[in-house]
């Protein structure tokens, strides 16, 4: 088996004790480039994405820390549209500061409850 890198045990370790203790919720599941960041709500159960938000369509770059804010307000708003309220975030092997934690709290203030 080869060696995974610290991304890839980091990303496996969070998803490992996310599935533990979500109890069937739907996961919000973060991925960060260093041009965008994307937002999905995944529900496991059926295999399907729920709801989804990124900078792709922006003019300005998703690199910054607003963009970020953005697109967890998208996607607080694309969740109430699917009848989401409360989630699991899933930060994948990223850590929870700058972009993704910027993301997380804007989420939090458009109405997900994590």
């Amino acid at each position: 088996m080869a060696k995974l890198s610290l991304f890839e045990r980091r990303r496996r370790r969070v998803r490992t004790a996310l599935r533990k203790r979500s109890g069937q919720k739907p996961r919000l599941s973060v991925h960060r480039t260093g041009k965008h960041i994307y937002a999905q709500i995944i529900d496991d159960k059926d295999g399907r994405t729920v709801a989804a938000a990124n900078t792709l369509g922006e003019k300005a770059s998703g690199a910054n820390v607003d963009a970020a804010a953005k697109v967890g307000k998208d996607i607080a708003a694309a969740a109430k549209k699917a009848g989401v309220k409360t989630v699991v975030f899933d930060r994948g092997g990223f850590l929870f500061h700058g972009r993704v934690k910027a993301l997380a709290d804007a989420a939090r203030e458009g109405g997900l409850e994590f």
